[in-house]
Order: C-alpha cells, then sequence, then structure tokens
C-alpha cells in the first residue's frame, strides 16, 4: 500500500497522527446528531477506502495501530468530559480493524465489527446529550449518584458502557476474542491490555457518573418509552454478538 492509499485509510480507520482529525471534528460537533452519523458512517468510509488486495498490507501497519489503540486507551483514563470520552473510544476501537485486516478478516467481517464498536457509543452520545440537557456538562466528578435520581438512564447507561468495553456477550467482546485467537504473542498482549484500559477507563466513568447518593436535585428522568428503546438496541447488540460469535467463531 503505497502513501497515496494509505493515508487517507489512516483517517477513517483512525492512525495516529491522522487520529486528530477525527477526534477534532468530534469535539467540534457537538450536536449527538452529528456525532451519532459520524460515529457510524467514519469507519465505514475507511472500510470502503480499502485496497482491493488486502493482504498487501505490510506488518508495521499492525504494530502502528497497536501503539494507537494502547496511547488512546490510556488517554481514556484521565478523561472526564463524557464526549470526548467517547471520541477517544471510538478512536482505539477501530485501530483495532487493522488487526483484523493483517488477519485476513472478509469486508464484511470489517463492516459488521465496525457496526459492533459503533453501536453502543452511539447509545451513549445520546445518553451524555440527556445528561448535558439536565445538568448543563457531563462530566464525571462534577455530580453523582445518577443511580438515585435517574435510575433509568443510569439503568440504560451502564449497559451501553459494558457493551463499548467489549463485555461479553456484546458484538466487542467476539470481535476482539477473534483477533485473539490464532494470532501472534505480541498481537494477544496488545489485546488484553487495551481490553484492561478499556474496562478500567469504564468502570471509572460510571463510578464518576453513576455511583454515589446524588446531590438532591429535582431531575427528570427519561421517559419509559425512550428506556424501551434503549433497551431494544441493547438487545439488538447482544443478538449481534451471537450472531457473530455463531457465524465466525
Amino acid at each position: 500500500m503505497d502513501a497515496v492509499t494509505l493515508i487517507p485509510v489512516a483517517v477513517f480507520l483512525p492512525l495516529f497522527p491522522f487520529s486528530v482529525v477525527f477526534n477534532a471534528l468530534f469535539e467540534h460537533f457537538s450536536h449527538p446528531l452529528w456525532r451519532s452519523a459520524m460515529l457510524l458512517g467514519w469507519p465505514l468510509i475507511g472500510i470502503y477506502l480499502l485496497p482491493v488486495d488486502m493482504q498487501s498490507l505490510p506488518d508495521w501497519i499492525t504494530i502502528w495501530a497497536s501503539v494507537t489503540t494502547i496511547l488512546y486507551g490510556f488517554r481514556l483514563i484521565a478523561i472526564r468530559d463524557m464526549g470526548l470520552w467517547i471520541g477517544f473510544l471510538a478512536t482505539s476501537a477501530w485501530c483495532l480493524l487493522w488487526i483484523s485486516i493483517h488477519a485476513g478478516m472478509s469486508i464484511n467481517w470489517l463492516y459488521w465489527s465496525a457496526l459492533g464498536f459503533s453501536v453502543p457509543l452511539i447509545m451513549l452520545v445520546m445518553i451524555a446529550a440527556h445528561i448535558e440537557t439536565w445538568f448543563g456538562a457531563a462530566y464525571t466528578g462534577l455530580y453523582g449518584g445518577l443511580a438515585v435520581t435517574m435510575p433509568r438512564l443510569s439503568g440504560v447507561l451502564v449497559f451501553a458502557m459494558l457493551a463499548a468495553t467489549a463485555t461479553p456477550v456484546f458484538p466487542s467482546f467476539f470481535i476482539m476474542l477473534r483477533n485473539i485467537v490464532g494470532s501472534t504473542p505480541g498481537i494477544v498482549a496488545v489485546m488484553l491490555a487495551v481490553w484492561l484500559l478499556w474496562t478500567w477507563a469504564g468502570a471509572h466513568l460510571i463510578q464518576g457518573l453513576v455511583v454515589g447518593s446524588g446531590a438532591g436535585e429535582q431531575v427528570q428522568d427519561i421517559s419509559k418509552g425512550l428506556t424501551w428503546l434503549y433497551v431494544l438496541l441493547i438487545v439488538v447488540l447482544l443478538l449481534l454478538g451471537f450472531y457473530i460469535m455463531g457465524g465466525r467463531l
């Protein structure tokens, strides 16, 4: 793959420093619909731009992707802004598609993988928008105890976070597992390290938003209808995870 072909793909399947393009745009366009569209379409464009002969990818791209995914995994731990947190997790996750490419996964697998990573993040974007509407900002540590003040939103947030951080049996878990199976010890170490960083960062975010006694604010929780819509999306993700498990592993 020459530089002319690599650079556009490295922007949409973000490799550092080209990853700053996505994160700058994601921070600038703060409306949840714009962010949801970016999360859905960005990696799909990158996959579409891949060369026909994906097996020609050099080995050093896998190393580049590994460094990028770990870099953004570490940055997740220190981020308090939920919007930036989602953007960094997206970048870290999409880098793993390079490992799938290097492992010889099909185009269809890559598209399903991109959706498996992105859909939970879209749910988190919408949840962050709810929090910003009621509290003015979605920052960890700024307030706590959402489980007390907004139990329905908190429950959806926890499940969306589990789906986003590759918890069994969500799609991202099987995508990670498939990348590990048959890989070199170096790739296995990278995947496990990223897995640990995501879990750590997710637990930190949940602790800063959901855990606590609450500050006594009188806020309205999301409606039961919207709650069921989120539950339906979570069920769809679970079914997608079982499909990936049954059809690909």
